[in-house]
């Protein structure tokens, strides 16, 4: 007679037995846990590769990388079918966590149990990192926004692993775990927010569980007060009176009808002081060439150079007398809608602006190319015919 034994080299029909009854537990017990199927990321080798095009066109696979310069996968597809699969995951409290420096919240993680074979047929494969998933069950009905529909729960599927209690008897494994974080508002789930909300109005779910566009909103707003307590770097010194010199280089405080010449220098020198502006408010002219006529002492902004430059006429040549390094804290000075508080502001003008925000069209050998160059086009191979 043979040795009774549970394992077998091959999965018999004591697994079969146990996986039918675990899978009727997740039925009986689960709950339904929708799956937006990630289906890879934008192919950047495809012509005219966008998120908008069919998935078919422009997706590589999901086990492909993007950007192998930075390793990331930034526009990803999704399947627009949902796909229905039973799960099982502990609730939880909002507990406090009080072991760390400090108190910290941990109710955003959940591990989501799922059927091995079951969400494998279903899906075509095994669920994994990328894929995000929506439990139903957790629609808040009595919000207190206007919504007329349910907010929604989303998680992304950040790890998948096999957990113990997922082997039965026969030492094989029934069960996969996934490890879920909440969905936030990024690039790489653009295609998910996008959706349509259900409500009938045309809104998507970013216009009902994203905070983006609120957090941009205050964002700007803390930036304006900003603006207005400091809106220049450095530290003004246009207040302070500059003692100005007669020809001898002296100052002769008892004879008061001495003409005195403008100040040759500025006397409050330190971190970020020169402004492009005269000292005790004499009055200077700019243009992008120096006057014909100039006068003795008198100050002229050059406005074609990068910064602006105040220059000083001694009677036979101009002479540097400050940089206007003082610049406005932000870069939003303009006429864009979205940047509405800043509109009618000094937009600042430094070399690191114009550099990254570089939308220049240069022709090539007749061919245009663009200044600005993401990293990983820089170094793609290109024939050499």
């Amino acid at each position: 007679m043979p040795r009774l034994s549970l394992y077998r080299p091959e999965k018999g029909n004591d697994f079969k037995f146990l996986d039918r009854v675990i899978n009727e537990e997740f039925q009986i017990g689960g709950i339904d846990i929708f799956v937006h199927k990630y289906l890879g990321p934008v192919d950047p080798n495809a012509e005219n590769s966008s998120p908008a095009l069919p998935v078919n066109n422009n997706v590589i696979s999901e086990l492909g990388i993007q950007d192998l310069i930075l390793m990331e996968n930034r526009d990803r597809h999704y399947d627009p079918n949902i796909y229905i699969l039973r799960g099982i995951y502990e609730m939880q409290d909002v507990d406090f966590n009080l072991s760390q420096f400090g108190m910290f919240l941990q109710n955003d993680t959940i591990f989501v149990m799922l059927h091995l074979r079951t969400h494998f047929e279903a899906l075509g494969r095994k669920i994994m990192a990328g894929d995000v998933i929506e439990l139903p069950h957790k629609k808040d009905e009595y919000a207190l926004s206007d919504s007329s529909v349910a907010l929604k729960r989303f998680y992304v599927v950040q790890d998948v692993t096999r957990p113990a209690k997922g082997y039965s008897q026969t030492w094989y494994p029934h069960l996969v775990r996934a490890k879920c974080i909440p969905l936030i508002d990024s690039q790489e789930f653009s295609e998910i927010f996008e959706q349509d909300a259900g409500a009938g109005d045309s809104s998507t779910l970013r216009d009902l569980i994203s905070t983006y566009q609120k957090n941009i909103e205050i964002n700007d707003q803390i930036i304006l007060q900003a603006t207005q307590d400091v809106p220049k770097s450095g530290y003004n010194v246009r207040n302070f009176y500059v003692i100005p010199f007669d020809q001898n280089g002296l100052v002769d405080i008892d004879n008061a009808s001495m003409i005195l010449n403008t100040p040759k220098g500025n006397m409050y020198i330190g971190y970020l002081t020169e402004d492009g502006m005269p000292p005790n408010g004499y009055p200077f002219g700019s243009g992008i060439s120096f006057p014909e006529q100039p006068i003795n002492g008198e100050y002229y902004l050059r406005t074609d150079y990068m910064p602006n430059r105040l220059f000083r006429f001694d009677g036979n040549n101009w002479f540097k007398f400050e940089d206007s390094v003082r610049m406005t804290l932000n870069n939003l000075g303009n006429n864009d809608v979205q940047s509405a508080p800043f509109i009618g502001q000094e937009v600042q003008q430094t070399l690191k602006s114009s550099f990254i925000n570089n939308n220049n069209v240069n022709t090539i050998n007749g061919k245009q190319v663009t200044e600005r160059q993401a990293l990983s086009k820089v170094l793609k191979p290109r024939a050499d015919n």
